[in-house]
């Protein structure tokens, strides 16, 4: 049985390739039909806003690659709601559905419930 494997996305989708690279874990994973979940936190919560501009911080837009989650058979997403609401975001008006919203402390059972982890 393959393991099973949690990738941390804490950046924001403009700070630099981290939030493409999570993604791109993810997807390659969901492809392979590993176990494999996806958590946003801290800044990693803004690649979750809706209708970001990434052309004007030159960007790639990753809110395609976020809407495939779901084809690639990826169902366990989660985000922080603390982190959310302290970036002015709401938690339960976000891009991605389903989305499975975490309190502060949730967030270690679930990251306990794999067997690896990747933070990017």
């Amino acid at each position: 049985m393959p393991k099973s494997l949690l990738i941390i996305s804490r950046q924001a989708p403009w700070s630099g390739p981290s939030a493409r690279e999570a993604l791109d874990i993810v997807l390659a994973g969901g492809a392979f039909d590993l176990p494999i979940g996806l958590l946003f936190l801290d800044d990693g919560v803004f690649q979750l806003a809706i209708r970001q501009d990434a052309k004007a911080v030159q960007q790639k837009d990753l809110s395609a690659n976020l809407q495939a989650l779901g084809l690639f058979g990826i169902e366990d997403v989660y985000v922080c709601g603390e982190s959310a609401t302290a970036r002015g975001l709401e938690p339960t008006a976000l891009s991605l559905e389903p989305l499975h919203v975490l309190a502060a402390e949730q967030i270690s059972a679930v990251i306990d419930r794999y067997d690896q982890v990747i933070t990017l």
